[in-house]
């Protein structure tokens, strides 16, 4: 076997604390290089009596590297364990020590786990799990009080451009809860709300008002509680990387220079704070002048911004933030804004917008999760025909053993947002394909996220073609594409192990785009079997059991001869489940 492949250290997502009784572990091997690997487990100060081998499973696999895993539940909360690697006729042991060619005596040199510590354990809000998060740019989604226009109001459903307006406001928003509720919607996430100049509203002025063309606190407050009404939650987005230009602090920088009592809030690498060669000289989001940045170091920042946190947790019952920019504020004040948050609302859900691996704001101190971009990239290349089934699995594969897997039942996956091109737009305006990327969406592990409007069919390019206005004539909306989306949310929602089962593939062969997967717990053995292919395939894989029913219609699916067949049209898909017996 290849020594190098072999890599566990006792932290992190390789060993970690699921819950307050059991400990994960898992370990790398190279593909397909390795028969079996077992946990040697037991307790240090008593070994003899506790010790317990696990064979692990391969739960997962990408280009390079084989992963297992294990649960253990140590009998203490504490476990020292090492790992024997079968290849053949070859063992090997590996150990905190070293790698060995023979059984080193426990428990010297093996790794510890020293002990279950609850308030360490990485917990994350179970209602995230069982969400299905639907966003919502205000501006875009309906014009409830046409009073509270902007000055300048184009015709709803005009072409977007950087710097028009619509008029969506929270009346909008209060007017179709409804609409909401029946598609199967239990959460929504908010693009900004407070008050700003531009249609976005990335650039804050006020952290405490609703943006006048929105409504008033009053508003958010009475939409929030309608919307609890309905069991349906509420995040908003929090922009506390950089504000507007004209944010009161900044404005004083502008006015006073060096004497402004306000200079430190922000990175002002030279003063005057202006715009020099089309650079300013501060520092921005991106080379914006418009949107200075942050220095959430400073403990007047940190305190200010803090306090915008815990003000809309208490005063509208808040169930979540989302964080824009958040891989470029410190990690310390992260750290303090976790704490602040969880104090007011425990189950506040905190979702961070990092597009690459996010584990180290994922360690249970910060974030309980990410906006999972790298998911939607791979899918989307996927459906689009960019890959074949063994890649696709291997790239899926290696982003769940990215994070814990507490983490990854509520990782925010979508498969667009505000800042990409549409989903239908996404996959050539082929709705087949669409469909499949759906169906992917509400049959993964992690939390899903629907674009306001994917549901009817509304199309659009890069910002700002993608934040178009909502259609609300159902003669102008793809109501079948509706119907399909309103029976996936249902399926999910009905069935817990698509929200919390294990998920693996079982089929995804090189050079052949077709592919099954399974999701199962306890209860139930879901499989999904798609046609990533512009033409009718047969799609078969070795079935024990006779009890195959299929989700949707719930008609019995059976093997022949032990081998499931399943014929799929071209870009069709198949959800097949059975009842485990207990």
């Amino acid at each position: 076997m290849l020594l190098e492949a072999l890599y566990h250290v006792p932290r992190d997502k390789w060993a970690y604390a699921y819950d307050s009784r059991t400990i994960h572990l898992r370990v790398r091997t190279k593909k397909n290089d390795v028969n079996s690997v077992v946990a040697m487990t037991g307790d240090k100060y008593d070994w003899k009596s506790t010790y317990f081998e696990i064979t692990m499973d391969k739960a997962a696999s990408d280009e390079m590297f084989d992963y297992w895993e294990a649960e253990v539940l140590p009998k203490y909360k504490r476990l020292s364990y090492a790992f024997r690697i079968t290849a053949g006729t070859e063992t090997t042991y590996m150990l905190d020590s070293g790698i060995y060619h023979y059984c080193p005596a426990p428990t010297g040199g093996y790794y510890e786990f020293p002990y279950i510590h609850e308030i360490d354990v990485i917990t994350v809000p179970e209602w995230a799990q069982d969400a299905i998060f639907y966003q919502i740019i205000p501006e875009r989604f309906a014009n409830g009080d046409p009073s509270n226009d902007p000055e300048v109001t184009d015709p709803w459903g005009g072409q977007p451009k950087m710097d028009n307006f619509f008029g969506g406001d929270l009346k909008g928003v209060l007017d179709h809860l409804n609409d909401l509720a029946d598609l199967g919607i239990n959460a929504i996430y908010f693009t900004p709300l407070f008050k700003s100049p531009s249609n976005h509203k990335y650039d804050t002025v006020d952290y405490k008002q609703v943006d006048p063309h929105f409504g008033t606190n009053a508003l958010l407050k009475e939409v929030v509680e309608a919307c609890h009404a309905k069991g349906i939650r509420v995040m908003l987005d929090a922009v506390f990387n950089h504000c507007s230009e004209q944010f009161p602090p900044f404005q004083d920088v502008l006015k006073n220079g060096e004497k402004s009592k306000y200079k430190d809030w922000f990175h002002v690498n030279k003063f005057p704070a202006r715009i020099e060669n089309g650079i300013a000289t501060y520092d921005t989001f991106g080379f914006y002048g418009n949107m200075p940045k942050f220095n959430t170091a400073n403990p007047e920042v940190k305190q200010y911004l803090l306090d915008v946190a815990e003000y809309w947790i208490r005063e509208i019952k808040l169930d979540g933030w989302r964080l824009d920019v958040a891989n470029e504020v410190d990690h310390h004040f992260w750290r303090d804004f976790r704490t602040v948050v969880k104090a007011v609302n425990p189950e506040a859900y905190i979702v961070g917008e990092v597009w690459s691996d996010s584990l180290s704001w994922l360690s249970g101190d910060q974030f309980d999760s990410v906006m999972n971009y790298p998911f939607a990239e791979k899918v989307l290349e996927f459906f689009n025909g960019g890959m074949d089934g063994a890649t696709f699995s291997n790239r899926m594969s290696s982003l769940l053993m990215r994070y814990p897997q507490q983490t990854n039942e509520v990782v925010f996956n979508m498969l667009c947002s505000h800042d990409t091109p549409r989903l239908l737009t996404r996959v050539g305006g082929d709705k087949r394909k669409q469909k499949l990327a759906v169906v992917f969406l509400f049959t993964y592990m992690g939390t899903p996220c629907i674009f306001y409007g994917d549901e009817v069919g509304i199309t659009g390019d890069v910002d700002p073609d993608c934040r178009k206005c909502m259609i609300w004539e159902q003669n102008k909306q793809d109501r079948e594409l509706y119907d399909f989306y309103k029976m996936m949310i249902h399926l999910r929602k009905k069935n817990k192990a698509l929200r919390e089962g294990r998920f693996r593939f079982l089929k995804a062969d090189p050079g052949n785009p077709c592919i099954i997967y399974e999701r199962a717990n306890a209860d139930i053995h879901f499989t999904v079997w798609m046609n990533n292919t512009g033409q009718k395939q047969t799609l078969s894989h070795p079935m024990v059991t006779t009890d195959w029913r299929d989700a949707l219609s719930d008609e019995q699916v059976p093997p022949v001869n032990g081998v499931m067949n399943i014929t799929l049209d071209a870009y069709g898909y198949r959800i097949l489940y059975r009842k485990i017996a207990k």
